[in-house]
């Protein structure tokens, strides 16, 4: 099993950043990838990002690519969302995720992001 912990979501204006964070823990040894989530009201949930753990490959929604950037910390089993120049349209649900070596996908609990405009 592996237990994700998300924070650093927020309210924020248009054009302004957050960075959101993840850590991992439990069975971190079978994580093969982690990343990000996201849902809107009224809206399925959608892919943001993800970041392979062993090779550091990065993919991104192409509504983010230029404007967020994912890491990580390998020591701390951690991941990041830095986003930056945020838009009304960004305000979801943003949830980590991850996904072990046997093809389990395991899910944070969430954290709001609000953008106004």
């Amino acid at each position: 099993q592996v237990q994700l912990m998300e924070s650093g979501g927020g309210l924020v204006q248009a054009g302004e950043s957050l960075r959101l964070s993840c850590a991992a823990s439990g069975r971190t040894d079978r994580i093969v990838s982690m990343g990000w989530f996201r849902q809107a009201p009224g809206k399925e949930r959608e892919f943001v990002t993800t970041i392979n753990w062993s090779s550091a490959s990065e993919y991104y929604v192409d509504s983010a690519k230029g404007r967020f950037t994912i890491s990580r910390d390998d020591a701390k089993n951690t991941v990041y969302l830095q986003m930056n120049s945020l838009k009304p349209e960004d305000t979801a649900v943003y949830y980590c995720t991850a996904r072990a070596s046997d093809y389990v996908r395991y899910w944070g609990q969430g954290t709001q992001v609000t953008v106004s405009s």
